[in-house]
């Protein structure tokens, strides 16, 4: 019953939500009074197929990452949010858990940012939401998964990014990176997956043990990062992390000096990009 009324409701929400609304074109013949089901499981990062049987009640059991992520592409309110997960037969993260609720009011800022690489992060730093051009950038994060969508698991465990660093600029790095987790972990004491990232690192990674052991605690912050890039080659850019107030995320922003060789590249990124947003992947099922 719950699982049939999760995708009723996920059908009714689906209509209600305007392609333009979502940072999507509305041209064309439209079946659909709002989204495409193949439209709602990019924004969501889901397959088709698993949105299909979601809302035909062929699917049981979505797991909260995929609730989450249906959540933010339908543009849900706090009360809607929870009801989904109520009715998907899950309990809402509670106030002892790393917020991943993206409000409506912020994903139109992202939708705003169309020129502009943007990730969004929870406070342990898994990734939660990224724009094209971040993709274009860093590299497509439709295919991660798991402790893979966690920047200090990718930084310490998993394969290294495109971000160039010096030897002493790699070590400030990791410390920095830790030192932010830790202080998120002593914010969420309960918070159960987090409590098995940390886990989880220190038995993958010795560099995250020793950092982990040390106790620091603080804030990862604003930085200038070099992009090798594959295709424009190596940009420059501004590193901003901004905390939006009253929900623990980060967004962070890369931007570059108006008038450099940099400002030109990513601009030529910009058009090799993609026009549409990168939402979290946790689902059963291929990627599109």
């Amino acid at each position: 019953m719950a699982t049939s009324e999760f995708g009723q409701t996920v059908r009714r929400w689906r209509d209600r939500v305007a392609p333009e609304a979502a940072g999507l074109p509305a041209g064309g013949h439209r079946r659909a009074a709002g989204l495409r089901r193949e439209e709602l499981a990019l924004l969501a990062g889901i397959s088709v197929d698993y949105v299909t049987r979601l809302e035909q009640g062929r699917a049981a059991h979505p797991s909260e990452q995929v609730v989450e992520a249906l959540g933010r592409a339908l543009r849900l309110s706090g009360a809607e949010r929870e009801h989904l997960f109520h009715v998907a037969g899950l309990v809402p993260p509670g106030q002892g858990t790393v917020p991943a609720y993206i409000t409506p009011s912020v994903q139109r800022l992202l939708d705003r940012l169309t020129g502009t690489p943007v990730a969004v992060f929870d406070a342990a730093w898994t990734l939660l939401l990224a724009s094209p051009l971040y993709g274009a950038l860093m590299g497509d994060p439709s295919g991660w998964r798991g402790n893979e969508r966690n920047a200090v698991w990718r930084n310490l465990v998993g394969p290294r990014g495109r971000v160039r660093h010096t030897p002493q600029a790699r070590r400030a790095f990791e410390v920095a990176l830790v030192a932010d987790l830790r202080s998120t972990a002593s914010r969420y004491p309960a918070d159960q997956r987090l409590r098995r990232l940390v886990a989880e690192l220190r038995t993958n990674s010795a560099r995250f043990a020793e950092l982990w052991d040390a106790g620091t605690v603080g804030r990862h912050e604003a930085s200038r990062k070099t992009v090798e890039h594959p295709q424009v080659g190596p940009l420059t850019l501004d590193c901003d992390v901004l905390t939006v107030a009253g929900s623990d995320l980060r967004i962070m922003i890369y931007t570059a000096e108006p008038g450099t060789e940099d400002a030109e590249r990513l601009a030529l990124l910009a058009v090799l990009g993609t026009q549409t947003l990168v939402g979290h992947p946790e689902q059963p099922g291929p990627r599109r």
